[in-house]
């Protein structure tokens, strides 16, 4: 005998807000004044951009990162450095955010788009490889939702195809790979610090170099900021070739230096409320956890579960509106559809009345695609996972879900 749903008519599972929090204080606002009293908010001659960029090397272990205006101008710059171009064919995930994209075809080049490992949301390297042409140069790797990708296979298949790697950590902070910070194993690692992100400047990126080489990141710094070469007291506005203007200023830099003072509380705060929700629910039948990669530790930006409808008696979207009349915070998948799926990709116009960079390419954007991917957008749950919450919020959470899954359960 279950007790009556919500939506029937019974009581509800959580009756009390979820825990909350404020994410800028005096930390922030004495960065920022200190920012003002240097009289130029401008990254060169400024010290904030400087300070933090310094901090996140430090926090990373890297020697190198260049800051930019954007998570989607991190992506763009780091594909610059590579020097990928018209024509060439980069392969990444088709469940992500339009931030992914736009680099590569900002740079003319063709989205392929991998399929997916079923529980763990990121790219199936056997589906990379068997997606390499000639044309492809480089694999733009999406660590989605704070859970990192298998780089050991990846990085082997890159290797041995001569490809680039570029990390996607925008929604995955500190999350870790066999112990190696994610951002830090391919060639570049792209970051966004905008307002949506674990810690927030309002909008922001940052690039790391990983190679270590100067003259790498002399290249991508230089790609930042169009081509200009601002190094200590000189200045090079020599033209090679085009790059965009991505400059992160001082005040992004300024709350940057105290929002990364608090990201390994963060992290750790998400990572235990993620993996705590796992363990409450690992054992329904009809419900597949957000499966963490082998080797890996999660920041959990959200959590993502999948509902077996040969199991229970209802839909996927009437399990989430039955969970949600249980005060339980959620939405029914991720994003709408796969991102192929999109007019821009159906139509192949990424600029109006005209078809190009497509017609250098044969690839199709078809359903079907990617066939694991589309699945689990629509047999997903997202639910929110944030610092703040209470270990009550979650546990509210596991016992709505199993309450809602006894329910339906046949």
């Amino acid at each position: 005998m279950t007790s009556k749903l919500a939506i029937h008519g019974g009581d509800k599972v959580k009756t009390t807000p979820y825990g909350s929090g404020k994410r800028f204080g005096l930390e922030e606002a004495k960065e920022l004044l200190e920012a003002l009293e240097q009289n130029t908010l401008f990254y060169h001659f400024g010290n904030k951009v400087k300070t933090f960029l310094s901090n996140f090397n430090e926090m990373y272990g890297i020697q190198y990162s260049v800051a930019t205006s954007s998570g989607t101008a991190a992506i763009h710059v780091a594909l610059g450095a590579c020097g990928i171009s018209v024509g060439d064919e980069v392969i990444t995930s088709p469940i992500t955010d339009q931030g992914t994209l736009i680099g590569i075809l900002y740079q003319n080049a063709i989205p392929v788009f991998a399929d997916l490992e079923p529980h763990t949301y990121n790219l199936d390297p056997k589906s990379i490889e068997a997606l390499i042409t000639p044309r492809t140069k480089a694999i733009v790797v999406v660590h989605l939702a704070g859970n990192p990708c298998d780089m050991d296979a990846i990085m082997d298949i890159a290797r041995r195809h001569g490809l680039k790697v570029v990390e996607d950590c925008a929604q995955s902070y500190l999350c870790k790979y066999k112990g190696r910070l994610a951002g830090t194993i391919g060639d570049f690692g792209c970051f966004s610090t905008n307002d949506f992100k674990h810690m927030s400047t309002g909008d922001g990126g940052i690039v790391t170099v990983n190679s270590g080489e100067e003259a790498d990141y002399y290249i991508t710094h230089a790609f930042a900021d169009k081509n200009y070469q601002r190094f200590g007291s000189s200045v090079v506005r020599d033209l090679t070739h085009l790059a965009p203007n991505y400059r992160m200023t001082e005040l992004q830099g300024a709350v940057g230096i105290a929002q990364l003072k608090k990201l390994n509380w963060i992290c750790e705060q998400r990572n235990r409320f993620g993996d705590k929700l796992t363990a409450g629910i690992k054992d329904l039948a009809a419900i597949q956890p957000h499966q963490i990669t082998e080797g890996g530790w999660s920041s959990y930006w959200f959590y993502l579960m999948r509902v077996d409808e040969s199991k229970l008696s209802c839909s996927r979207d009437e399990f989430a509106q039955a969970l949600a009349e249980e005060g339980i915070s959620c939405s029914a998948g991720y994003i709408p559809q796969v991102v192929y799926m999109q007019p821009l990709f159906q139509k192949k116009q990424a600029y109006p009345n005209s078809s190009f960079p497509f017609e250098l390419s044969d690839t199709e954007y078809s359903k079907g695609t990617s066939p694991v991917a589309e699945q689990i957008l629509l047999t997903s749950i997202r639910l929110p996972i944030n610092e703040f919450f209470t270990d009550q919020d979650i546990e509210d959470v596991i016992a709505g879900i199993r309450k809602v899954a006894a329910h339906y359960s046949v």
